[in-house]
């Protein structure tokens, strides 16, 4: 079974930070590394379902011309949306997923640290939906924590070998870490040099 709204609802009563995105240096080099291995300066469109308290979306806002977040949590929503205020081409609703996906195609679809709260019927779900609703050459960004976490119904391995096969498109960047896993898919294929003419 997926994990429950209440969880997430639990975690942001009266904190407005449960997972120290803010002041972890952790939380802060793995969003950099995140945002570099990106093989565009700029996207149309990404999505970021399962955005918390907006921390990542605030460093994705300037890197396109809409962004979509959203999160299950009404105090997430309301974090997220006071973070994102500077942004008139972003926004935030509360929708739970898989079942509550957003309208339009996206160029780039970030799963970060939210797959393994997902069972694996709703995550298989969650893919075919990514797949769905892509740009021709769309791509997807997943990072996930490694160590077990009580109560998921996966783990990041699980996760990204999910991805990787239903996704059914070519892994363009993958960063390994004992503490996370970092993959990018494109439909594309194409690498930062051969799209600048390097290559």
């Amino acid at each position: 079974m997926s994990v429950a709204t209440l969880y997430f609802d639990e975690l942001f009563a009266g904190n407005d930070d449960p997972w120290a995105f803010r002041q972890r240096w952790y939380e802060r080099r793995k969003r950099a590394l995140t945002l570099a291995v990106l093989t565009r300066p700029r996207y149309a469109s990404i999505f970021e379902p399962g955005c918390a308290n907006g921390e990542l979306s605030a460093e994705l806002a300037p890197r396109c011309d809409r962004l979509v977040c959203c999160d299950t949590a009404s105090a997430a929503v309301a974090l997220a949306k006071t973070r994102l205020l500077g942004y008139a081409h972003a926004e935030v609703q509360q929708s739970r997923l898989p079942e509550q996906w957003p309208s339009g195609r996206f160029e780039l679809i970030v799963l970060s640290e939210v797959c393994y709260y997902l069972d694996a019927d709703d995550l298989c779900d969650l893919i075919d939906r990514v797949v769905a609703s892509l740009t021709d050459d769309g791509q997807v960004l997943a990072c996930h924590w490694r160590p077990v976490i009580d109560g998921c119904p996966q783990t990041a391995e699980q996760v990204h070998a999910l991805l990787d096969q239903r996704l059914a498109m070519p892994r363009v960047v993958q960063h390994h870490e004992s503490d996370f896993l970092l993959d990018l898919w494109s439909r594309d294929g194409t690498t930062v040099a051969t799209h600048e003419g390097l290559r």
